[in-house]
């Protein structure tokens, strides 16, 4: 069976720095904060997409409300006039005990 432990190479390749334990020249930490500025931009960007839908989500959903809200106290006013026309009716017809 193939030995599933990887092999150690010399070339330091991908390996993690600790910049406060290790002592790094000057022109290494520069790069390293010029690195880690470009993953920020690139972070910032792709959260800002996503802001930009949450934000349009909401933004739907309280359109939503408010329209539903008018449409909600239009309905009503139609209630309020077959209300009306029962009272009318009520008015004009027989008047027994029961009334």
């Amino acid at each position: 069976m193939a030995d599933k432990t990887p092999k150690e190479t010399a070339a330091p390749f991908a390996t993690r720095v600790n910049p406060t334990k290790e002592g790094l020249s000057q022109e290494q930490m520069i790069f390293i904060r010029r690195v880690e500025l470009e993953q920020w931009k690139k972070k910032t960007q792709k959260l800002r997409a996503r802001n930009i839908v949450t934000g349009l989500a909401i933004g739907a959903l309280v359109v939503g409300i408010y329209g539903y809200t008018f449409y909600s106290v239009s309905q009503e006013r139609i209630m309020d006039e077959i209300d009306n026309e029962a009272k009318q009716a009520r008015v004009r017809g027989p008047k027994t005990g029961a009334n």
